[in-house]
């Protein structure tokens, strides 16, 4: 039995307005992406990295890696046309050599600041149950559109959906059998789609998807903080 994490990067920095891929740029002097992997590392050493990259981004990250030393080991893998077909593309690299009884997380790149109490809880909480993932409460008013009005929500009753999602392996690969659909925003909701049940584990508030230039000053902060 052993566990992994596929490591989803296939950002291409246009909300940021950068010229880099958002998944590239520094924070604390390194790029997200290495931050990212070590999480996973610092949760679950020895760990099965697998990190979906564009094709074309791939030998860029080589340098990178060259440059800051980073020699954590993992595994390369195509990025697909959507995110969808990007984790099918890194499950596909894990079937052949993985235990029946085997997790995988699948975790976006550009979320460098995931705890690692929130990573193992994840794992813990799959192991038990099958799928699991890290949600934490809705803070602010929210309302939704009913044109030409709009109702507010009870926000007791949301949750905002983080990553990394963790899964029996098994489960996961039958889910990705199905045919892709827009419905499918995240791999809970591929699972979802067969059946299975989710079940929910507390997040953490510092986990946040660096996808702005604000996040990304945000991200600056966090990092001096620790």
């Amino acid at each position: 039995m052993s566990d992994y994490a596929i490591i989803v990067a296939g950002g291409k920095g246009l909300r940021m307005g950068a010229d880099l891929p958002k998944q590239f740029l520094p924070i604390g002097g390194r790029p997200v992406l290495m931050h990212t992997l070590e999480a996973f590392e610092r949760a679950i050493p020895g760990i099965t990295l697998v990190l979906v990259l564009p094709h074309d981004q791939q030998n860029f990250w080589r340098d990178l890696c060259r440059q800051h030393a980073f020699t954590l080991p993992h595994t390369i893998v195509d990025g697909g046309r959507t995110r969808f077909h990007s984790v099918l593309n890194g499950l596909k690299s894990l079937t052949a050599s993985s235990g029946a009884n085997s997790l995988v997380a699948v975790h976006d790149g550009v979320r460098p600041f995931v705890s690692v109490d929130v990573i193992r809880r994840c794992y813990e909480a799959a192991r038990e149950h099958g799928a699991a993932i890290p949600v934490v409460p809705v803070v602010e008013t929210v309302r939704q559109l009913n044109p030409p009005s709009s109702t507010t929500l009870d926000r007791s009753l949301l949750r905002l959906v983080q990553t990394p999602q963790v899964f029996r392996l098994d489960l996961l690969c039958r889910a990705y059998e199905q045919p892709y659909r827009d419905a499918f925003t995240d791999d809970a909701s591929v699972v979802e789609a067969l059946g299975h049940p989710i079940t929910l584990v507390e997040g953490n508030r510092e986990n946040i998807k660096i996808t702005t230039p604000f996040d990304l000053t945000v991200a600056e902060a966090l990092c001096a903080a620790r």
